[in-house]
């Protein structure tokens, strides 16, 4: 990177101060633009709050009690990840109340080092582990955190943390890490104008959660206020119903997973499986060599490059949290306009509604490309936002097999069932994923701008609040990339314009 300096030498002192490292790796230092800078802790308004270990016995089913894991913090995402076991259900007399508040952030000082989120909302039943701390900053909370999830802060932790262990420990050594301040006359409204940027982004990621909550909410109330008349009964499967499946896994017939498919089975106006909806099945584009000759792979954007989207890489929001690109000299399989990409190895379920395919988009053979024939969003739309209800039901882990994640190979899509909302109901729950809108904001008073935008993010849905996200961390890192090399940032009103 360009802000690393990596000495040819180090003198005796330069060693005996580094407590006699020897390590090449720990002499290396970042080089700033600028005169002015911060270390971590002179943002600090008090001490450092840490969290506790309760031990893997306190785990249980559930509980009114959480505890957040290391792995809640994501770099993709300023917000705290509830996905998989990052955040677990603990016995209630193990909980240490650390008083999370919105607008903390959290630091991971182990594992995945340096990673840091905001809280989004208080956290009264939440507990952080061990690994975790709660930094208090009162003042530049904001700016701060646009730092800390820079490249910048993590180079420079890594330089401090020592190399060769199986997890790696970064204790409090984050403190001393190097905060630019702005190198111009105007500094106060640069940090102001770069704060600005960070809350519109963390209020988009929050409504994002907000709408899938929203979204997973209609769907239940559609279901369970629309059932027949019957009443559910479970039976212990019999010979000629495992002949009929070619199951052997007893979760496939457990109460629990039974009960689920009843609740859709017994909706008032039917159900049918995904080709019912007008939709082709079948496997993304096989990238072995074998398949499609030699590729080239890219992280940066390539014209006439096709754009990957690999199932691992899409959240549990509907959208994509990393694309990579694929030069190709050959037709590939690319995905149309309106059609689902969905995960059906691993991270089964998570799936993404394409409804504007910019550049040809491609998945890999892990992936499952639902085809819409007839191009209908709102159906899209809809589906997509049912599939990932299902997968938030746990039904898609009982229809999939394996381990490591499991897989839900086609010819298991006949045990999903969609059942037939009204149009109308399928508008109103798919505006909350799919809804474009005109966006545009300029002026010159910050808390004018945010009070605007937040009323715009009520009318956008899921898909447009991501790539609004998207542009605004690109910019938000182009102006931090400029305070390091310590030239002037220009205070742009018309930002939006890029939405």
């Amino acid at each position: 990177m360009k802000y690393i300096d990596v000495p040819q030498k180090v003198n005796i002192f330069d060693i005996l101060n580094n407590k006699a490292s020897f390590s090449p790796h720990n002499y290396k230092k970042v080089i700033l633009g600028g005169k002015n800078s911060k270390t971590v802790r002179d943002f600090l308004s008090s001490d450092l709050v840490n969290g506790e270990e309760v031990g893997s016995d306190a785990y249980i089913q559930k509980s009114y009690k959480y505890f957040i894991r290391n792995k809640a913090l994501q770099q993709d995402s300023f917000l705290l990840s509830f996905s998989g076991d990052s955040v677990i259900p603990i016995l209630p007399s193990k909980f240490s109340d650390l008083k999370l508040k919105e607008g903390d952030l959290i630091i991971s000082k182990d594992s995945n080092i340096g990673e840091t989120i905001i809280l989004d909302k208080d956290y009264p039943d939440y507990m952080l582990s061990g690994g975790l701390y709660k930094l208090p900053v009162d003042q530049n909370k904001y700016y701060l955190f646009a730092f800390l999830k820079h490249d910048f802060f993590r180079t420079q932790l890594n330089f401090l943390v020592s190399k060769g262990a199986t997890i790696l420990h970064a204790k409090k050594l984050f403190l001393d890490c190097l905060i630019p301040l702005p190198n111009q006359k105007n500094s106060d409204r640069v940090i102001s104008y770069l704060e600005t940027l960070m809350r519109l982004a963390i209020n988009k990621e929050k409504k994002i959660k907000e709408n899938e909550v929203l979204i997973f909410s209609l769907i239940q109330n559609e279901l369970f206020s629309n059932q027949i008349n019957k009443d559910f009964k479970y039976q212990f499967p019999d010979l000629q119903q495992i002949l009929l499946t070619s199951r052997i896994d007893a979760g496939f017939y457990c109460e629990d997973y039974i009960k689920k498919q009843f609740s859709i089975k017994n909706y008032s106006e039917g159900f049918g499986t995904i080709k019912e909806w007008n939709f082709e099945i079948g496997r993304g584009q096989n990238l072995q060599v074998s398949a499609i000759g030699n590729s080239i792979y890219s992280e940066q954007k390539n014209e006439n490059f096709y754009t990957l989207i690999r199932p691992t890489n899409l959240s549990d929001f509907g959208t994509v949290t990393k694309y990579e690109y694929l030069g190709n000299s050959r037709e590939l399989s690319a995905i149309q306009e309106d059609d689902i990409i969905f995960s059906a190895e691993g991270s089964v379920g998570k799936c993404m509604m394409f409804a504007n395919p910019k550049q040809r988009t491609l998945t890999n053979i892990h992936g499952i490309v639902l085809n819409k024939k007839d191009h209908n969003k709102i159906e899209s739309a809809f589906v997509c936002c049912f599939l990932r209800y299902l997968r938030n039901l746990g039904v898609l882990d009982y229809i999939s097999v394996g381990g490591q994640g499991g897989s839900l190979a086609m010819k298991y899509w006949s045990e999903v069932k969609i059942p037939f909302f009204s149009v109308a109901k399928q508008e109103e729950i798919a505006k909350y994923y799919y809804a474009p809108i005109k966006y545009k904001i300029d002026g010159d008073d910050f808390g004018t701008i945010e009070k605007i935008d937040s009323q715009m993010n009520e009318k956008m849905g899921i898909l447009q609040l991501d790539e609004q996200v998207k542009v605004l961390k690109e910019k938000i890192h182009d102006i931090v990339d400029i305070i390091i090399n310590g030239d002037e940032v220009e205070v742009d009103f018309g930002f939006s314009d890029a939405f």
